[in-house]
């Protein structure tokens, strides 16, 4: 579900913002995209030793002179990459709470180590981001544009240095988007062939049975998929996002809004008519800036939907670390409802 929530409403993002002074003289210290020489193939400490390139999922070839070194990826496309042992320099996007811890998307990665160009939502500092030099910009792509690249400043950002996005919407699932991310994650010099990522893909294909036969085991339970500010209740589609279409491919059986936004991911109901769709188990948005159970305690609606009144909520890690380490842990999380659901709608 591609929207980061403040006061007000639209398919990619709320708030505009953009532009940075002294960009001519950043683009002058950055000296282009091919100014650093970065690590090659599986050999971390050696400098690649001829041009690098990498097809994305916008269709576009991304190349650079040698392999990228200077990584600029927004935070849940870092994390993924740091599970692959790949590093990178600066990251914008959720980062950092209000009070300094990493944020849920930034994964296991010690965000004191990175560049924090921008932590929330169109906030991208160009200045800073021409500073580090960056050889590499990489992100997700929901609908064909750069995730969390700011509108108004994309041509700026662009212009230091190659970007490369990998599909979360569309046609993407979330095998796809893993198998893409770790393709990328090998061609930045990670080993894909080491014990760890082995082990994780295991886990992933493990869960994956898991919850197949999870449903089949309990059929019939309805999962919605929702997202709370202080106005308005979002009931997501399964249809338009990686995750959701991967567990319908495995049997969940999901509420599906009738009226969808604009971009064709959610429908917005006022809290009013919160419990227009009858669920067993909701999934529920824990992204910073989202209500959360305890926030949505005072929303007597919310209270009153049967999962709710039965305990069967639990957290929907709305944008996911695309590794296969951490989607695991989603796929076992979601069993884990699965099986312990009773039917109550």
């Amino acid at each position: 579900m591609p929207k980061s929530r403040t006061s007000s409403l639209t398919r990619r993002g709320f708030v505009a913002a953009g532009g940075a002074l002294g960009l001519v003289a950043a683009l002058a210290a950055c000296g282009g995209a091919d100014s650093a020489k970065g690590d090659g193939g599986k050999d971390k400490g050696a400098a690649a030793s001829g041009p690098w390139s990498f097809k994305d999922d916008l269709g576009k070839d991304v190349s650079t002179k040698s392999t990228p070194k200077n990584i600029v990826a927004f935070t849940g496309t870092a994390a993924a990459l740091y599970d692959y042992g790949v590093p990178v320099k600066g990251v914008f996007g959720p980062t950092k709470t209000a009070d300094g811890k990493p944020d849920v998307q930034a994964g296991s990665m010690d965000i004191s180590k990175v560049e924090i160009l921008g932590n929330v939502y169109d906030e991208f500092n160009v200045e800073k981001y021409a500073a580090l030099q960056p050889d590499l910009l990489v992100t997700n792509t929901w609908d064909g544009s750069y995730w969390y690249v700011p509108e108004a400043s994309k041509d700026k950002i662009l212009k230091l240095a190659p970007a490369a996005a990998i599909g979360v919407g569309g046609d993407a699932t979330l095998d796809k988007g893993l198998q893409r991310t770790a393709e990328l994650a090998g061609a930045l010099g990670a080993d894909l062939n080491s014990k760890n990522v082995v082990d994780a893909k295991a886990r992933f294909e493990a869960a994956s049975t898991k919850l197949r036969e999870a449903t089949k085991a309990n059929p019939g339970i309805k999962v919605l998929v929702g997202s709370g500010s202080d106005a308005l209740f979002y009931v997501s589609t399964p249809d338009t996002s990686a995750d959701l279409k991967y567990f319908k491919s495995l049997g969940v059986e999901f509420v599906t809004p009738e009226k969808l936004d604009e971009g064709g991911f959610f429908e917005s109901l006022s809290w009013e008519n919160a419990g227009k769709y009858k669920a067993d188990v909701v999934l529920l948005d824990n992204r910073t800036g989202t209500l959360q159970p305890a926030d949505l305690k005072a929303k007597a609606t919310w209270a009153e939907l049967p999962a709710v009144k039965a305990g069967q909520v639990t957290p929907r890690v709305t944008e996911p670390i695309y590794s296969y380490d951490k989607c695991a842990q989603i796929l076992e999380d979601l069993t884990k409802a699965i099986q312990s659901a009773k039917k109550v709608s």
